[in-house]
């Protein structure tokens, strides 16, 4: 004859209470997406577009927006992990890892495509090239984030589409006001209204 196992009301309520969390989670949005890490990126973004617009070449021009987005991930990086920090929100556990996969695509095909360009040196297309996949990356991400930035997403895909079709010399333009000024506004309105 087997004994049954007694278990406490309090274990029994922690489990439960651990449940519901952990549902939550699941179901929830990531909000750790960081309002003054994209208005920092932003700022440096405008930086990259001043000093790009006065190289003497265009493979100065590429090393130079390909320095802005390896800072740029960097900031993108530190800011979202002390912004899950400062929340207790697990940053690749339910809705963290969902925005992660899904963003994740669109910015390795935005490599991939940077590199045949560049062994092209078709550099008139990749600032076009670059904000829609950006936008495309973000949009994709941000179905699993809070709503304004699935928008953000999508203000850089229709840049990016403009940019496309805009005569080359205007890049600068379009990269400051793509990964500077949208970057800016959208991580003002990040971080006053979903806490940082």
């Amino acid at each position: 004859m087997k004994t049954a196992k007694v278990v406490s009301i309090n274990e029994r309520a922690f489990e439960n209470l651990k449940y519901i969390r952990e549902t939550m989670e699941r179901a929830g949005y990531f909000t750790a997406v960081p309002g003054w890490g994209g208005m920092l990126i932003g700022v440096s973004a405008f930086l990259s577009a001043l000093i790009s617009s006065r190289l003497p070449s265009k493979n100065l021009w590429f090393a130079n927006w390909l320095g802005e987005a390896v800072l740029a991930l960097a900031i993108g990086v530190w800011a979202m992990v002390q912004k899950a920090r400062a929340a207790r929100v697990p940053l690749l556990y339910g809705p963290g890892r969902k925005f992660a996969l899904s963003l994740c695509p669109a910015m390795i095909a935005g490599v991939v495509v940077t590199i045949a360009l560049y062994q092209h040196q078709l550099f008139d297309v990749m600032p076009g090239m670059w904000l829609l996949l950006y936008g495309v990356a973000v949009m994709t991400g941000g179905a699993f984030s809070v709503r304004v930035v699935p928008i953000m997403g999508v203000s850089f895909m229709a840049l990016g589409t403009i940019a496309l079709f805009c005569p080359s010399h205007w890049a600068n333009w379009f990269m400051a006001a793509g990964f500077g000024a949208l970057h800016v506004i959208f991580g003002a309105v990040i971080a006053r209204r979903y806490g940082g």
